[in-house]
């Protein structure tokens, strides 16, 4: 199995030196009344791996959707590279994408896929078979898309995310489906990419499967922000995290800890992250 990538090609440009990989500031949306995101603000850094983690319902889809330019925020902005996501020249081969792992058309193999999406990358058949060789999946190039286990089909999201050659990968969970050698070959592979320069953006709702992955997390609950920092400051020797042992029963005990004199952060899987005040 190929755990090689090419290093990420560089746009010789100002929005391409120094700065941030993404930079989001205080984005807002309601929907219906409703508020999905509250004035929400983050980085991404160059050369590292950040986890963009929060329950299902946090407000993290709606807020790659309003740094991607496919849903206007009411309120607050974000750069890509160093702009407004439409404006990036060449965006395929700037941003690598794979939001959703089950878009695909059963019938198609994984190389005609790979080649039906290499046209807007702006790259030839012969990226089709590097990034083939990337993931893994040569020997299945030829095989019906449908036929795909889960974790086949997350490794074809990854090779069509890494077509252009991109600057920043922005991956939604990423791990669904992959057994342990795939997701120990995921973890090596994205940190290789961190440390040729590239920037990755993980989206989950599972801090435990991200904590061996992640450089710095991004942690959003009901529309929120809750930290966005590096992951020891999560993770130090004067914290604990604990599991409530019923789902639904987690807010309490993150009140009674609270009452206690501690700090307290119901994480995305449902455990409480108790720290030293």
């Amino acid at each position: 199995m190929a755990v090689g990538a090419r290093a990420p090609e560089r746009v010789d440009s100002a929005e391409a030196r120094g700065g941030a990989a993404v930079a989001v500031r205080g984005l807002t949306k309601d929907f219906r009344g409703a508020r999905a995101v509250d004035g929400v603000s983050f980085t991404v850094a160059r050369g590292r791996v950040t986890g963009f983690l929060g329950p299902n319902g946090a407000g993290k889809s709606t807020t790659l959707r309003m740094v991607f330019g496919l849903v206007r925020p009411d309120a607050g902005d974000a750069e890509v590279l160093g702009r407004p996501y439409r404006e990036l020249r060449s965006p395929a081969r700037r941003v690598g994408a794979a939001l959703e792992a089950g878009a695909f058309v059963p019938g198609r193999t994984g190389r005609n896929h790979l080649r039906c999406a290499a046209g807007p990358a702006g790259c030839g058949p012969e990226r089709v078979d590097e990034v083939l060789e990337t993931v893994g999946l040569t020997d299945a190039a030829r095989r019906r898309v449908g036929g795909y286990s889960t974790g086949m089909r997350q490794r074809l999201a990854l090779a069509t995310a890494l077509l252009g050659d991109p600057e920043l990968l922005v991956l939604d969970e990423p791990a669904n489906g992959l057994d342990p050698a795939g997701m120990l070959w995921l973890r090596r592979f994205l940190r290789r990419f961190a440390e040729a320069g590239g920037a990755v953006l993980l989206s989950s709702h599972l801090l435990g499967e991200m904590e061996q992955t992640v450089d710095d997390v991004v942690l959003l609950d009901r529309g929120r922000l809750v930290h966005a920092g590096p992951l020891e400051e999560l993770l130090h020797d004067r914290q604990c995290v604990l599991s409530a042992g019923h789902r639904g029963r987690h807010a309490a005990m993150a009140e009674a800890v609270e009452a206690a004199g501690l700090r307290a952060q119901v994480l995305p899987d449902d455990r409480v992250w108790v720290g030293a005040p």
